[in-house]
């Protein structure tokens, strides 16, 4: 009888889930479940020109938006985008960041935020990660892709490898 509870408890909340406008994906992992919700989901083709400027750090965390970024250039470098890097340029107005793209040749610019990137108080202290980031066109200033995650892990899993799995995720096609 229990486990037939359960079984209605869990149709429900995917029923919920399902019932909601959002377009969420939720993404199995080994211990809970990254949650990525896309805006639009189409990056650009390779060999695009991108300028990258250093996630806001909303967190208590000093450079937590340095390291995502950094992950990020990596990330984008490996999937075959030309990278401009502009670490220096920071807390920049959209208008502002899309001048320096332009001045650059980028094609296109990506800004976001760090919410979160700490570890858990605990026994185990398990990493937590939660960001967002945009795309934009250099030349519109239109959104051309943009995702929010958070994930958390095992304690045995560091912030950076968790971090890049969830941005893993958020960038696929």
């Amino acid at each position: 009888m229990n486990k037939f509870i359960q079984t209605i408890g869990f149709a429900s909340l995917l029923l919920l889930i399902a019932g909601c406008g959002t377009k969420a994906i939720v993404v199995k992992n080994q211990m809970p479940s990254s949650v990525i919700t896309s805006q639009q989901a189409n990056l650009p083709t390779k060999n695009a020109k991108i300028s990258l400027f250093v996630l806001h750090n909303y967190t208590d965390t000093p450079e937590a938006g340095m390291r995502v970024t950094n992950i990020i250039e990596g990330m984008l470098i490996s999937k075959g985008y030309h990278v401009v890097e502009h670490f220096d340029a920071t807390h920049l107005s959209l208008q502002k960041a899309a001048q320096i793209a332009q001045q650059d040749g980028s094609d296109y610019f990506f800004r976001g935020g760090v919410s979160e990137w700490r570890y858990k108080t605990g026994i185990d202290g398990e990493p937590a990660v939660s960001f967002q980031c945009t795309l934009y066109d250099a030349k519109t200033l239109a959104v051309v892709w943009s995702a929010t995650g958070a994930d958390s892990r095992w304690g045995n899993d560091s912030i950076g490898t968790t971090a890049q799995n969830l941005l893993e995720q958020m960038l696929k096609p």
